[in-house]
């Protein structure tokens, strides 16, 4: 059975930080491409970041760019987003993703597994 878990969602004051974690089990993601998205109510699923398979290659949306950071270890099967300075526009349900890729991919509909998604809220 193919899983992907987050982790580290919570509530923050804007300003603040918090680190998201995404660990594979049932398979050997290694290969796999990873990425994090993001749904805010009654909005789209929306792109955050995206990292290949052996961690050389990232890409991110303008939105958090130079603010969050996606990494992964694959001795842990596990991805990473590192979120700083955090706005109340940065709330929402954070999913992670793997795809069957060596690269970088930006859209949702590229993407194999999914995450149940974990909650991010920024205060004012």
């Amino acid at each position: 059975q193919v899983q992907l878990v987050e982790s580290g969602g919570g509530l923050v004051q804007a300003g603040g930080s918090l680190r998201l974690s995404c660990t594979a089990s049932g398979r050997a993601f290694s290969s796999y491409g990873k990425g994090w998205f993001r749904q805010a109510p009654g909005k789209e699923r929306d792109f955050v970041a995206a990292i290949n398979w052996s961690g050389s290659s990232t890409g991110y949306a303008d939105s958090v760019k130079g603010r969050f950071t996606i990494s992964r270890d694959n001795a842990k099967n596990t991805v990473y987003l590192q979120m700083n300075s955090l706005n109340p526009e940065d709330t929402a349900v954070y999913y992670c993703a793997a795809v069957n890729s060596y690269y970088t991919r930006r859209s949702s509909n590229e993407y194999d597994y999914w995450g149940q998604g974990t909650q991010v809220i920024v205060s004012s």
